[in-house]
């Protein structure tokens, strides 16, 4: 979380070199507007979040000599992302010099960015951060501008409009919503009209750094980077008073009056639980007080099962958020830590920093205001996995709660009757495939980090075997549990598996002994004599290091960096015993290899 945005502070530290040893980031910016006040900022915001970046800065106003030239610099440079910066300034000129004609004006821009886009994904593979445009000053009309459709007001509107609508077809377009930032530090000092007539200056100074920390979060969206789960306490946070002295009918908890502002910090907080957010409670108080509000109290907007995990205690905050964190398996950095209290706010923050604690408002009416501003939950993909990820981890509770039932292990897993689906990546399941291999860590083998357009090149390739499994059992549905992709290089003889990451809430179930099975079922069927397979150390996968090994491939190479080259001979796989049936294509596939 970025809170100094001071520009001169973070212009003087972006010329600082990041550290070599840091992750890179290869981002292009393009725009029609001047671009070098941007560079050092950029730099730093990334360099907080542990990215070294590098940039290309395209020549002024050329965004199209860029994008149409597959031979440009920007091509050359080889983009992980590209930043398409539009300023109002210039399109204003253009439609003063076109004589009024806004309705006009919005159907050409818009044409030309689509062609723009388009121009970008058939030469390369970079995912597109479009800027939208900031709403001019000038209302020609009064408020009449809006429902004059040639005003220019109104076509900046219909173009940001039109942009985002055709944003959606284009699975590699992000927005960046610079109007929004715009409106939240206000128009009246957002334009600077003499820095653009030197300079041509995208905005005042001291906005830019607004514009360089909205791209950098959609930037770390978009690479997996954000908060999966936020952590409530209750007393004085989620209601006003303190349950055990009050009692339900004591705090504060209304539709009007008194405590309306915890009623909307509760619809707030549902709507990111809708959205895919998980939330649990930690809070110091004693359990059966503490759950009461959520069964009883008839104005609680949320409910029990609204809770992934609920803990109250009188244990140290810092250590019951060290628990939740094991049980959901989920890292640090993607937790959000809400208390109004300061003392419990810096212990947490002292003794795990890398959890996200924001200096929560002393009035709960600020509450949504300030969590808003931070922008704390940032996303590039939203899939239906997404609204029932708190009922899948509930899920996942209640299967193992009920391990203690069975004599063995074994028993267990058998008592599951799992169900798994292998599939080729197919166009309704692009998004959450995207987004699965944007936030997985710990089990991924390689971590390339593929957008969603990259995903569809490769369900489009006929070499390329792009997979996703989805599992089911007894107690629920999984969803999209693991992607493979794997490269068949017929000369070689070779099925070669390039990616392999798979959701932590499966492990030790067979999921890797049944999908392995099929990765070397498929290599029989295709007639190849051997499977290969890549690991790429990063900060949280090690668990997966001698994952091949235990498959019985054999390690032919080793990097100084410590990545490590395998490779298994398909005629002395031993196929291992798995508690999972296989559904679809992979049963055929099984049945032809002689499983």
């Amino acid at each position: 979380m970025v809170t100094n945005l001071n520009y001169a502070e973070l212009a003087r530290a972006g010329k600082k070199p990041a550290g070599q040893d840091l992750p890179e980031l290869r981002l292009a910016l393009l725009s029609d507007a001047a671009t070098q006040l941007f560079v050092p900022l950029l730099r730093e915001l990334f360099r907080r979040h542990g990215i070294r970046l590098e940039v290309y800065e395209a020549p002024f106003a050329a965004v199209e000599l860029e994008v149409f030239n597959p031979s440009s610099a920007l091509y050359r440079f080889q983009p992980e992302m590209i930043v398409i910066l539009n300023a109002t300034q210039a399109l204003r000129s253009t439609y003063f010099q076109q004589g009024d004609t806004g309705a006009a004006l919005a159907a050409e821009v818009e044409e030309r960015a689509s062609g723009i886009w388009e121009a970008i994904r058939g030469n390369c593979s970079a995912l597109v951060i479009q800027s939208s445009y900031v709403m001019p000053y000038e209302r020609l009309f009064g408020n009449y501008d809006l429902k004059h459709a040639d005003s220019l007001y109104d076509a900046v509107a219909e173009i940001n409009r039109g942009l985002c609508r055709r944003a959606r077809e284009h699975k590699n377009v992000l927005i960046n919503d610079v109007e929004a930032v715009a409106s939240w530090v206000g128009r009246r000092t957002w334009f600077d009209e003499r820095f653009w007539d030197l300079a041509k200056s995208f905005c005042a100074n001291e906005h830019l750094p607004a514009v360089a920390q909205n791209i950098t979060r959609i930037a770390l969206a978009a690479r997996g980077r954000g908060i999966k789960c936020v952590i409530l306490d209750l007393d004085n946070t989620l209601w006003g008073g303190v349950v055990g002295d009050d009692g339900v009918s004591g705090i504060q908890i209304s539709a009007h009056g008194d405590g309306e502002a915890f009623h909307r910090f509760q619809f707030f907080l549902l709507a990111l639980k809708r959205r895919g957010i998980l939330l649990c409670v930690c809070s110091k108080n004693e359990h059966a007080a503490a759950i009461k509000p959520f069964e009883e109290h008839p104005e609680m907007v949320l409910h029990k099962e609204d809770i992934t995990i609920f803990v109250a205690n009188w244990e140290n905050k810092a250590e019951n958020i060290k628990r939740i964190r094991e049980a959901l398996d989920i890292g640090y950095d993607s937790i959000a830590f809400l208390d109004d209290n300061p003392f419990e706010r810096n212990l947490v923050r002292s003794i795990l920093p890398d959890v996200v604690v924001p200096e929560l408002p002393e009035d709960p009416a600020d509450y949504v205001k300030y969590l808003a501003e931070l922008n704390l939950f940032e996303t590039t993909a939203f899939s239906q996995e997404d609204s029932s990820r708190a009922d899948l981890y509930r899920t996942e509770f209640e299967r193992r709660a009920s391990v203690a039932a069975f004599a063995s292990f074994d028993e267990y897993l058998a008592s599951l009757e799992m169900r798994i689906c292998v599939a080729r990546f197919e166009p309704s399941r692009l998004g959450r495939i995207a987004q699965l291999l944007q936030r997985s860590n710990q089990f991924n083998l390689t971590t390339h980090r593929y957008n969603q357009a990259e995903c569809e090149k490769m369900m489009l390739d006929a070499d390329c075997i792009p997979l996703y499994a989805s599992l089911r059992d007894r107690f629920g549905d999984h969803g999209l549990i693991s992607i493979i992709v794997a490269r068949r290089v017929q000369a070689e003889g070779v099925l070669d598996i390039t990616d392999w990451l798979m959701s932590c809430r499966v492990l030790t179930r067979g999921v890797e002994e049944c999908l392995m099975n099929h990765m070397v079922a498929e290599a029989a069927r295709l007639h190849l004599k051997a499977v290969c397979g890549h690991y790429i150390p990063t900060a949280k996968n090690a668990m997966v290091k001698e994952f091949f090994g235990r498959f019985g491939f054999e390690k032919f190479e080793e990097t100084p960096q410590g990545c490590t080259h395998w490779r298994l001979s398909v005629a002395d796989y031993r196929y291992p015993k798995h508690y999972i049936q296989a559904e679809m294509e992979e049963a055929a596939l099984a049945a032809e290899s002689g499983q």
